[in-house]
C-alpha cells in the first residue's frame, strides 16, 4: 500500500510541480504530513541534503523521501520515477510543438498573463514552504531552536541577496571595489554557503 501511495503522490507532485524543486517542497511536505512518512525534522534534513548533492533538488528529495518511507532502494526508485514521468511526457510534447506554436503565442496577451499568474503562484508556494519550515503549525520549530540559529539564518539571507544589490548598484553606475565584489560572489555560491553553514553549525552545537 505504501508503494502505491508513494507512486501516486509523486506522480501528482511531478504533474503539478511548476517552478522547479524549491516550488514543489510545499507539495512534498503536504504529502508527507498526509501519510506520516517522516517527521518535520527529518524533512528539513532531507531538504539540506538535497541542496548539497548533485542533481535536481526535487528529484533528490523524492529519492530520499522514498527511501525513508519504505526503508529500501525500491521506494527511492519508485518515487524518483513517479516524479519524472509527468514532466518527461509533457516536455516531449511541448518540444514537439514548440517550433510550431512559439511564434503564434510569443506576443499573445492571454499566454503572457497566464505565465505571469503562474509565476506569482510559484512565488507564493515557495514563501509558504519557507514559513512552514520556520514554524510548523502546532509543532515546535525544528529549524530555529535558539538565537544562534536565527543569526545563521539572517547571515545566510544577507549573503544570498547581496549579489542582487551589487548588480543594482552597478546598473546605477555605482562602482565598488572589484576585490569586494569577487569575494561576495564567491561566498554567495549556494554550495559553498551550505558547506560553510554546516561547518559553523557543527562548531557551534558540539
Amino acid at each position: 500500500m505504501i508503494y502505491l501511495q508513494l507512486f501516486l503522490s509523486f506522480l501528482k507532485i511531478g504533474l503539478f510541480g511548476f517552478g522547479g524543486g524549491l516550488a514543489i517542497f510545499s507539495l512534498i511536505q503536504h504529502e508527507i504530513e498526509t501519510y506520516g512518512w517522516m517527521t518535520q525534522e527529518e524533512f528539513v534534513d532531507i531538504l539540506a541534503i538535497s541542496q548539497v548533492t548533485p542533481g535536481p533538488i526535487g528529484i533528490n528529495c523524492a529519492t530520499y523521501v522514498g527511501y525513508t518511507a519504505t526503508g529500501n532502494v525500491w521506494g527511492s526508485l519508485l518515487a524518483t520515477t513517479a516524479i519524472i514521468i509527468p514532466s518527461l511526457i509533457i516536455m516531449l510534447a511541448i518540444c514537439k510543438l514548440y517550433f510550431v506554436i512559439s511564434t503564434r503565442f510569443q506576443h499573445n496577451i492571454y499566454f503572457t498573463r497566464t505565465m505571469y499568474t503562474l509565476r506569482l503562484s510559484v512565488l507564493g508556494m515557495i514563501s509558504a514552504a519557507a514559513l512552514l519550515l520556520i514554524k510548523p503549525i502546532n509543532q515546535p520549530s525544528v529549524s530555529f531552536i535558539d538565537w544562534r540559529s536565527w543569526v545563521i539564518f539572517a547571515v545566510a539571507c544577507v549573503i544570498t541577496i547581496t549579489p542582487l544589490f551589487l548588480k543594482m548598484a552597478d546598473a546605477k553606475g555605482l562602482k565598488l571595489p572589484s576585490a569586494l565584489c569577487k569575494s561576495i560572489q564567491i561566498i554567495s555560491n549556494p554550495i559553498l554557503l551550505i558547506i560553510i553553514a554546516g561547518i559553523v553549525g557543527y562548531l557551534i552545537y558540539t
